[in-house]
């Protein structure tokens, strides 16, 4: 499912929800990939800094591990 999304495409408001969606809270994120802290996912939710690309499809490898390709693909398209 992953290699199919534009990830410079996904909303701010689609990064929450996966996160929301795959249990994590911005902190369980810091501790699960190394380099990226709670500041940065709180940025990228809030549309106010992105990340680079390597760090967006570590995230969103972390999220989808934890939702079905259709839950991922339902988040991704309509919000």
């Amino acid at each position: 499912m992953g290699d199919d999304v534009d990830l410079s495409a996904v909303s701010p408001r689609a990064w929450r929800l996966l996160r929301v969606a795959a249990g994590y809270e911005q902190r369980g994120v810091e501790r699960e990939i190394d380099g990226l802290l709670q500041a940065h996912v709180s940025m990228l939710e809030s549309g106010s800094r992105g990340l680079s690309g390597d760090r967006r499809r570590l995230l969103f490898e972390l999220y989808a591990a934890e939702l079905s390709a259709e839950q991922v693909r339902v988040l991704v398209r309509h919000f």
